[in-house]
């Protein structure tokens, strides 16, 4: 009995002996194979799983994410008569020289203020355009509606006082100063004359210009409140 107890204890550890000296060959083989396969360049990729509540990027290159009621928006004017201006809202962009959407005089787009649909966008020829045309697009746009506007080329040709009235109405303060080769962008909301704080203008002066003749170009940037769906609020 002595005998076969201690031959099974012998077994036991060969068998140990055995599966250790395996094992440790074994990671010798998979070291190595990692090592070659390391040398010529094949790694292997642990998937990265995304966290569950990744927070949302910025939109139009913001540097921050927009509140769920308000809308992210950057609009560009034009530089001299070489770079058209673009238009970015809510993460996408409207109009640009790279989509070939944009004209001389005043680029237009114009969103519903509550759920952000664009409605329709273009350009008011000031160059070339009449200046009823001007008149009936903007009176045709609607209370409520965001308004986003960026110059390029020269706007001041066409422009009367009652296209100009018609911006203020929309909360431009500077409409009414914009001169013969200015740069101007703007945002604004149809029917209230409250300021915008989404406005901004660079006035030609041969002293300051940087493109000879043409001021510098202009952008404004940041979070637009929604239109709130209760009328009696302030807009």
């Amino acid at each position: 009995m002595r005998y076969r107890a201690g031959f099974h204890s012998v077994v036991v550890i060969v068998v140990l002996v055995i599966t250790w000296r395996i094992s440790i060959k074994s990671f010798d083989v998979q070291e190595k194979a990692r090592n070659i396969l390391g040398f010529y360049g094949v790694h292997q990729i642990t998937p990265q799983l995304k966290p569950a509540n990744k927070a949302a990027d910025p939109k139009c290159s913001l540097s921050r994410v927009c509140p769920h009621d308000h809308f992210a928006l950057r609009i560009s004017s034009g530089a001299a008569k070489i770079v058209g201006p673009k238009i970015c809202f809510d993460g996408k962009i409207i109009m640009s020289y790279v989509l070939n959407n944009v004209g001389p005089g005043l680029n237009i787009v114009v969103v519903n203020g509550v759920n952000g649909i664009v409605e329709k966008f273009g350009y008011l020829n000031m160059i070339d355009g009449h200046e009823e045309d001007f008149l009936a697009y903007l009176r045709d746009i609607k209370p409520g509606m965001i308004v986003l506007v960026a110059s390029f080329d020269d706007v001041t040709k066409k422009m009367t006082d009652e296209v100009r009235q018609l911006f203020v109405g929309m909360g431009s303060t500077l409409i009414k100063s914009v001169k013969q080769r200015d740069s101007w962008v703007f945002a604004g909301r149809a029917g209230t004359e409250n300021k915008s704080v989404f406005e901004k203008q660079a006035i030609n002066d041969e002293k300051t210009n940087i493109y000879e003749e043409w001021p510098a170009m202009v952008e404004v940037a940041g979070c637009f409140p929604r239109t709130p769906t209760d009328r009696h609020k302030p807009l």
